[in-house]
């Protein structure tokens, strides 16, 4: 087959695949609709509902573990069939209920230990929870016909023994009924008076409900005390609202981005945005088919992912111009082009990935759903950049558009002196970071602490209060503040949130008897529905790891990617230089929450490692240019002017990738809801601390640690 003919094929192939993908996305597989946008799973904090956090008051058992998961599945589920219970560490379960609007009744019905009753057919208790030892599923030889039945063995405690010999004696023949938080759950027939302690539950349809009804007796019995440590209550009002704000953002940005690709890059960015299109069709249908959960956080995880999506192609489509630049034919300069920018791809997105990776090990909730969403984004990314961008590209080619014209030269740029220039833009940085280091002692003076700690740093409860329209929420404030302050018995934080015609107030951590008398007062004071009160709360014990995970977080990630920069570019100095720029990104981004004083809480973790991740990805093009340039160095170069030129060439594509990422967030900070825009604001600052420290501060700086502590300082 034909060169051409196989272009010609790949390219009907992928559209074949935007086209299958589109459909799946908007109309869906099978009855059900599976794979469609509408069909993807949202979290609380998108449609509303209940989330609650217990742990064990001693250490328990894995067993015990996964029977406490099952109890309270069951529970959940009379709330809501969507309920999710799943374990966190060896002492937690969390349990997710989506679309609740009894929230008080539902934090109620979970914080109550299950109740199971051996009863006789008058409803007599004749024993509890109390006196089992323990419930197993087996098997066993029926007497009569020899075949293998499902059974479920009982183990009683000395007291049990003794209570149920003398409950099977009195009810010979007849039903003692099994019931768990009032349901019958199982209904023997007594066949004989039963004296040691061991009982058989016969008549079992098959294994899975002898494995139930075990579980079931067990989780009746068990000896785990819970209490809760975090719980969320968001309202459904709210969370679409957070929804729609997100998704117009999303769509603004996406076409914002189409048109400085068509712009800036002509054909090539003709081909990136069918390339974006596809990119977010498969995002859309590989989120359902993997049930992903998708949050607020997502939502965001995933607009920036369109940003760093456009990033593969801008690297590909400058070095498409450098060659054209140098004389190359169309076709040869867009074979060349790619090759040479696969390395600085992989190799930033994989930094990237490391961060998501650790962002889902040691993030939790929402934060997860930003990892998820971030490193399948990654991935994707590089997929349709590597293959569907160059596919469509070929094809363009094939098609007629064949002109340099259609795709640019770059032209030379005189190289700047980058390295002259150290003492003015590293002055830049310190002022910057002194500034920030400064606003930490003034806000330990004013607020107490040097950030603003939100609810997941600091604990405490935190409620938001939205009134309707006819209720101005700033006229409230003080009736507001001191409903809370004689409920809580102590001082409270009380501001007021912009464009939402709402309050959030902070207090002490408030038990759930303390939060149904606030929703009470709220309702028949200012007339404020259930579900209008967003409530979270967090114990001081999961603060202080929230803060210990912060810090940790990044710097595992740091480590990976030291090592990982190292490990590819064989020099340690090259690793060493990125990190000294990550911590001055991090620096300058924390400098934004000093002095906005931005609430600083779970997102702050997702916000810190997405800019180490993404301010890398720029550095590692010009470390990787810089590499490509000193194997090639002339004669009567010296490593400064290596440096120089490096960063030189590269700055159009530091400048447009970092635009397009900042496209995206800064709409997002302009449209969306609060919780979005505390996010977005610190990754702006974020993405342009990135750009600055790229290209300003990681070159430079390996320059000057190659010529000190190099093996050989003298290098040309």
């Amino acid at each position: 087959m034909k060169e051409n003919q196989k272009r010609l094929l790949y390219f009907f192939l992928v559209v074949a695949a935007i086209g299958a993908f589109a459909y799946i996305a908007f109309i869906g597989i099978g009855n059900k609709h599976r794979g469609t946008a509408e069909n993807i799973r949202l979290g609380l904090d998108l449609v509303g509902g209940v989330s609650i956090t217990y742990e064990a008051d001693e250490t328990p058992t894995s067993t015990q573990m996964d029977d406490t998961v099952n109890k309270m599945q069951k529970r959940a589920e009379n709330f809501s069939t969507e309920s999710d219970v799943y374990k966190e560490g060896d002492n937690r379960v969390t349990i997710d209920m989506p679309g609740v609007t009894n929230a008080n009744e539902a934090l109620e019905a979970m914080g109550k230990a299950g109740k199971l009753e051996f009863r006789d057919e008058e409803g007599n208790v004749l024993l509890d929870g109390s006196d089992i030892a323990g419930a197993t599923a087996t098997t066993q030889a029926d007497q009569t016909t020899g075949l293998n039945q499902h059974i479920v063995k009982l183990e009683f405690n000395e007291e049990g023994t003794q209570k149920f010999a003398e409950a099977t004696q009195k009810n010979l023949n007849k039903i003692i009924y099994i019931v768990y938080d009032e349901e019958v759950v199982s209904a023997p027939t007594v066949q004989a008076a039963i004296t040691d302690g061991n009982a058989i539950i016969e008549g079992m349809e098959n294994s899975e409900k002898a494995s139930e009804l075990a579980s079931t007796i067990r989780i009746g019995a068990l000896p785990v005390s819970l209490h809760e440590i975090t719980s969320q209550v968001k309202g459904a009002k709210l969370g679409l609202e957070a929804l729609n704000t997100s998704l117009y953002a999303g769509l603004i940005g996406f076409v914002l981005i189409i048109l400085f690709m068509l712009i800036v890059y002509r054909v090539p960015g003709f081909a990136a945005s069918i390339a974006l299109v596809f990119y977010i069709a498969a995002e859309v249908v590989i989120l359902n088919f993997l049930d992903v959960t998708l949050t607020l956080p997502g939502i965001a995880g995933i607009i920036l992912s369109i940003g760093m999506a456009v990033d593969a192609n801008v690297i590909i489509f400058t070095r498409i111009k450098e060659e054209l630049a140098t004389g190359k034919t169309v076709e040869s300069a867009i074979k060349i082009g790619f090759d040479k920018a696969v390395s600085a791809i992989v190799d930033g997105n994989v930094t990237t990935l490391i961060a998501a990776v650790v962002l889902y090990v040691k993030g939790s909730g929402t934060v997860k759903g930003f990892a998820t969403t971030l490193a399948i984004g990654i991935i994707l990314s590089m997929f349709t950049a590597f293959v569907v961008t160059k596919v469509v590209l070929n094809a363009l080619y094939m098609f007629g558009f064949k002109d340099v014209k259609f795709y640019g030269i770059k032209r030379e740029k005189k190289t700047f002196d980058y390295i002259g220039k150290t003492k003015i833009t590293y002055a830049v940085s310190i002022l910057v970071i002194g500034l920030g280091i400064a606003m930490l002692f003034v806000n330990k003076s004013q607020i107490g602490n040097v950030l603003n700690y939100g609810l997941d740093f600091k604990g405490g409860t935190t409620t938001q209060v939205t009134f309707d329209n006819k209720i101005k929420a700033s006229d409230k404030k003080a009736e507001i503040e001191k409903l809370f302050a004689d409920i809580s018995g102590d001082t409270v934080e009380l501001s007021e949130i912009q464009d939402a015609n709402a309050l959030s107030v902070k207090t002490v951590e408030l038990d759930l008897t303390k939060r149904e008398k606030v929703a009470k007062e709220l309702e028949d004071k200012f007339g404020v529905k259930e579900d209008s009160i967003e409530t979270g709360s967090v114990s001081g014990t999961v603060s202080a790891e929230m803060r210990q995970d912060a810090i940790v977080s990044v710097i595992i990630a740091v480590i990976c990617m030291l090592i990982y920069i190292w490990f590819r570019f064989k020099d340690i100095l090259f690793g060493a230089g990125a990190v000294f720029a990550l911590i001055h990104d991090v620096l300058v981004v924390l400098t934004v929450y000093a002095v906005t004083r931005i609430s600083v809480g779970n997102t702050f973790i997702a916000c810190m490692l997405t800019i180490v991740g993404y301010s890398i990805n720029a550095t590692i093009v010009i470390y990787d240019r810089i590499r490509e340039n000193k194997r090639e160095m002339k004669r009567d170069e010296t490593l400064k002017d290596v440096v120089n030129k490096s960063i030189t060439q590269t700055f159009t594509r530091s400048i447009n990738s970092s635009l397009t990422t900042f496209i995206t967030i800064f709409i997002l900070a302009i449209f969306g809801v609060d919780a979005i825009r505390q996010f977005a604001i610190p990754l702006i600052a974020g993405i342009i601390a990135g750009c600055w420290s790229s290209v300003c501060i990681a070159g430079t700086l390996w320059y000057w640690m190659k010529t000190k502590f190099g093996k050989n300082p003298n290098v040309r």
